[in-house]
């Protein structure tokens, strides 16, 4: 099926992966995107080799709910060179253990230098010495992930350092042959401000058409002058970002993010509907 709507299983914090998947079920998806905050363990747990991945995997697909990619978010260049080396070994672990959930990509941060939220800008992510923490954290993690016969992707986000699609670029002319590992999460609602909203067909535009042949999922939120919010509530040109979806060279899930439990049926019919206007068609 070529246009999937997925959606973030952290959307139905439960106390069991069954229960997760009954509600997503519920929601009318078929598909996640799962961190392990929504069955309460950490995102990178320390120590995976103590988990029951295997019986989280089961407990999705018994229900007929795929695993796209897992979660393993933390902050890949802290200014905190021990506890990023730390978390970086955290994650490497995780990763050769990804597969055991039925996921073929595990999804990052990027980072930011700010010392408590990876989710906040720092001006000294345009550093070269935070792109150098950024590749040598990546050098790590590239290698799991293809011991592990896995991708990982990678998200352009304004606070992070690939903050756009022109480092997007860039870090995969970078890698070179390793390239093939990375996919990019194209996220609309990163790559728009409020104020920019005027000039989203060209933002957004250029965006997709440069970072074409690498884009493996698109991540489905708003954005208002209040932050970010659910799919339609916002600012953002969904017939625009769903026709530039149907125009890349593979068709590629479209997974929600920040929707509440309440309004998750809403969202997923809305994107359903513009799917249906703008399905993806090979090239």
């Amino acid at each position: 099926m070529t246009d999937r709507v997925g959606v973030f299983a952290r959307s139905f914090i439960r106390d069991s992966a069954g229960a997760v998947a009954d509600a997503v079920v519920a929601a009318g998806y078929d598909t996640v995107q799962l961190n392990l905050s929504s069955v309460g363990l950490p995102t990178v747990p320390a120590d995976p080799d103590g988990l029951d991945l295997a019986g989280i995997a089961a407990a999705f697909a018994d229900r007929g709910v795929s695993v796209w990619g897992v979660s393993v978010t933390y902050n890949a260049i802290d200014p905190d060179p021990d506890r990023r080396r730390e978390l970086t070994a955290r994650a490497a672990r995780f990763l050769a253990r990804v597969p055991e959930l039925g996921a073929g990509f595990a999804t990052l941060c990027t980072g930011t230098r700010d010392p408590e939220n990876m989710w906040r800008r720092h001006p000294d992510n345009d550093t070269p010495a935070a792109w150098r923490d950024l590749r040598a954290t990546l050098d790590v993690l590239l290698a799991a992930a293809s011991a592990a016969g896995i991708r990982l992707g990678v998200e352009p986000e304004g606070a992070n350092v690939i903050a756009d699609a022109a480092r997007a670029v860039r870090l995969l002319a970078e890698l070179g042959p390793d390239a093939g590992l990375v996919g990019i999460v194209l996220d609309p609602a990163n790559l728009v401000t409020p104020e920019q909203a005027a000039d989203q067909r060209k933002i957004l535009t250029t965006a997709a058409e440069t970072l074409a042949g690498s884009v493996v999922c698109l991540h489905a939120k708003d954005v208002t002058p209040g932050g970010y919010a659910a799919v339609g509530e916002g600012l953002l040109d969904y017939e625009l970002v769903l026709a530039l979806r149907a125009g890349l060279p593979v068709a590629v899930p479209v997974v929600v993010q920040d929707v509440t439990e309440a309004d998750a049926r809403r969202v997923r019919d809305f994107l359903a509907a513009g799917l249906t206007r703008h399905p993806w068609r090979p090239g």
